[in-house]
């Protein structure tokens, strides 16, 4: 990795903290002591940083430069049938949320997956989602498996494509099942979009359909981490 994809890093999860709501500029002012207009030129991409003004950031928001190198990607391993295997984090809802890139520290474990599984899957992305590390996974929490039954189980490990933000179904006939953005957490339904709204849609039909507004400037793939690819049961 070179100076100017770590400078990149760097803005790209300062935004993340500022979108959970966890920092602002005002409060990056005051820890590194540089002035609000500073800084906001480099969140938006209109200036760089020098090395000392970033080693100051990482110290402020105790970071370190190995925070900022992604997670090992998808590394090829013959399995003992000769086929290849990838390797896909395991990571918390909210770096499966927030984080293009997935830091080391956020991975909770590595699941391998066989190589076909992932090469053969379709991708929708806008041309900034491209700039994502596609595949992550995330456990199933009780709170999404019981309005999924009996599609999702509690503790599976759920494959997400997040390179795959548009709502048109991958197969004729058959909703996708999406990881979306509700508040500041992560949920997983069958989504829709209807009358400026995301529409979440259980598969249990004892649960109730919920209603998501779309912000102004914001479009309904922004909302989605995803789509969910593959449930893998947990062992």
């Amino acid at each position: 990795m070179n100076f100017t994809q770590m400078h990149e890093r760097l803005r790209l999860e300062l935004l993340r903290r500022m979108q959970r709501g966890s920092l602002s500029v005002s409060l990056l002012a005051r820890e590194t002591g540089f002035g609000q207009p500073h800084l906001s030129n480099f969140l938006r991409g209109r200036r760089r940083l020098s090395l000392e003004a970033m080693d100051r950031i990482l110290a402020a928001q105790h970071l370190t430069a190995a925070d900022l190198l992604p997670a090992p990607r998808q590394a090829g391993n013959e399995s003992g049938d000769g086929e290849e295997d990838w390797s896909v984090p395991l990571v918390s809802h909210a770096a499966a949320l927030f984080e293009p890139n997935i830091r080391p520290s956020a991975v909770q474990s590595m699941l391998p997956l066989p190589a076909a599984v992932l090469q053969n899957l379709t991708d929708r992305a806008t041309n900034s989602r491209l700039a994502w590390q596609r595949f992550v996974a995330i456990r199933v929490l009780a709170a999404d498996a019981l309005p999924m039954e009996p599609l999702l189980l509690h503790d599976a490990f759920a494959l997400l494509d997040r390179h795959y933000i548009s709502l048109l179904p991958r197969r004729p006939n058959r909703p996708n099942l999406y990881a979306v953005r509700h508040g500041a957490h992560l949920t997983l339904r069958y989504v829709d979009f209807v009358c400026n709204r995301l529409v979440l849609r259980p598969h249990n039909l004892g649960f109730p359909v919920e209603l998501i507004e779309i912000d102004p400037g914001e479009s309904p793939g922004d909302l989605l981490a995803g789509r969910v690819a593959l449930i893998i049961s947990s062992p």
